[in-house]
């Protein structure tokens, strides 16, 4: 490999290795504009998305031992890491794509496993820590807090109950469907998220 080829290759798994995440997607049809806008999305989130050949990104992978997906990494591709959290980003994309028809995920990486569409589906719709935390929170709080009434204390287990019930969700679905079951590793992550929330982990 030529030293230019190299160096992009060693750029690139530094990346890598420094981000929390990695998201792979199509920019096929994407003008400068489309490139702007859905750059100044991720970066309140604290991500970045960057055009690579997927010949370089496969040898950057390899070399940081990520799995083999060379198969999954064809066409226009542009790679997104970040040092914060994957779900947010995936929101983003999500809706990003459905304004726009066009920048879909094709797969993605946390702690080198691999996520599938649906995988990064499920991460999409997940909320945010604080919303968890404050959910977690009225949960804890006692019937006499700030002279809560009963109808009141009512309403918020009800939508404690929703709120359980969506996060809960993504672990149920396809329950004994291999195809529709959520991966282990998302399944674990959906729970760790809980647990933070209940610590008040970031």
């Amino acid at each position: 490999m030529r030293p230019e080829k190299t160096s992009i290759v060693s750029d690139l798994s530094e990346k890598l290795k420094q981000s929390l995440f990695v998201l792979v997607t199509d920019y096929q049809h994407m003008k400068v504009a489309d490139f702007t806008e859905l750059r100044n999305r991720l970066a309140p989130a604290g991500a970045e998305m960057h055009v690579v050949k997927n010949n370089f990104l496969k040898r950057a992978m390899a070399d940081f031992g990520f799995p083999d997906v060379g198969d999954q990494l064809a066409g226009q591709t542009a790679v997104v890491t970040g040092e914060r959290d994957v779900a947010p980003v995936a929101k983003i994309f999500k809706t990003f794509a459905t304004e726009f028809k066009i920048a879909a995920l094709k797969l993605g990486f946390v702690d080198r496993a691999v996520l599938s569409t649906a995988d990064l589906e499920t991460l999409a719709e997940l909320p945010p820590r604080e919303i968890l935390q404050a959910q977690l929170l009225g949960m804890n709080r006692p019937p006499h807090w700030h002279g809560c009434s009963m109808q009141r204390l009512k309403r918020k287990e009800n939508q404690r109950r929703r709120a359980h019930k969506k996060i809960s969700a993504p672990l149920l679905a396809g329950r004994g469907t291999k195809r529709n079951c959520p991966s282990r590793w998302l399944s674990a992550l959906i729970l760790r998220r809980l647990s933070e929330a209940a610590i008040g982990g970031k």
